[in-house]
């Protein structure tokens, strides 16, 4: 009965590690930085006002229960006024949420020191702050691009692209707090209106980010386009979309991976007790028991383990030209 029994371990242990190894990785890019935006000018004596933290702690207290909050902050110690804004890719939790606006808030004195406005946009949400009467710009003005390299899918790929740009012009402005995502053969696109802009207004604002995604990236397989209202991207997955779409499949590839890692916590735990039993157990020729070996080898070899479904965070420095 040993090696067979062995056997399973061993079967066990290849099947987790292929999964594991197969989930995408989750909540750590929500988090990168895809560009800052900073003013030239800064506060008096430059240190950030009080009213910047005051700010902060309102958009905080909202960030979990709503995907966009805009608001001031005034004293009247000051005669500084400021005002702010977080707006969370509609596809995220209310957690995932709260964790993003909280890590774009603490980045603004890191990235943009005592600047009187800053916008710092992360893959999962955009926070910003700014003093009253700070210079405002057009709501289709855009403020950054970046687009993939190499060619695309071949000949028909931005025949497929403008299939799925269509789509998502056509339903954008339909609720969900501006935020839509659709796919169209191998590709995925996705888009993201601030909070407060109506039906039309965002439609037109994604119409004006498609056309500049179109030119700026051509055909290249995948491009991001950020406006100072809305911005959009793609993907083209050459085999396939991964189950959820592109970037919005973050969720439940944290689920699986919570559900997995507890599986073989467990798993983890049953070999511990196969081993202990096989340290006083021998078979009649004096030679180990099977079992044991088993989970010699893959202790040892540092093969039983869980891949960590949150990597380290690594950042960008991708910076806008101030207002």
């Amino acid at each position: 009965m040993g090696i067979p029994r062995a056997l399973l371990l061993l079967l066990l242990h290849v099947a987790v590690v292929v999964v594991l190894r197969s989930l995408p990785v989750s909540s750590a890019d929500l988090y990168a930085l895809v560009y800052k935006g900073c003013s030239n000018q800064s506060f008096p004596g430059g240190a950030v006002p009080p009213t910047v933290a005051a700010l902060s702690s309102s958009l905080s207290d909202q960030s979990a229960s709503a995907k966009f909050y805009k608001t001031s902050s005034s004293s009247s110690a000051s005669s500084t006024s400021v005002f702010g804004l977080f707006q969370c890719r509609g596809d995220l939790s209310g957690s995932d949420c709260a964790a993003c606006v909280s890590r774009a808030m603490s980045s603004w004195s890191e990235v943009c020191g005592a600047s009187v406005a800053a916008r710092v946009q992360l893959t999962g949400c955009l926070a910003l702050y700014e003093i009253s009467g700070f210079p405002q710009v057009s709501g289709t003005q855009m403020l950054f691009k970046t687009c993939g390299t190499g060619g695309g899918g071949g000949t028909d790929f931005e025949m497929r692209r403008d299939t799925a740009f269509a789509q998502m012009e056509a339903s954008v402005g339909g609720g969900n707090g501006g935020f839509y995502a659709t796919s169209y053969q191998q590709v995925y696109a996705m888009a993201q209106c601030e909070g407060d802009l109506s039906s039309g207004d965002c439609g037109q604002c994604v119409t004006q980010a498609v056309q500049h995604v179109e030119v700026e990236c051509g055909g290249a397989p995948s491009g991001q386009v950020y406006l100072e209202k809305c911005y959009i991207s793609y993907s083209y997955y050459p085999h396939g979309i991964p189950h959820g779409g592109g970037i919005g499949g973050q969720q439940t590839a944290k689920t699986v991976a919570i559900v997995l890692g507890g599986a073989v916590g467990l798993g983890f735990v049953v070999i511990c007790l196969l081993f202990a039993r096989s340290l006083v157990k021998k078979k009649e020729g004096g030679e180990w028991n099977t079992e044991g070996i088993v989970f010699f080898w893959l202790f040892f070899s540092g093969h039983v383990g869980v891949r960590h479904a949150i990597p380290r965070d690594e950042r960008g420095e991708k910076e806008v030209v101030a207002k």
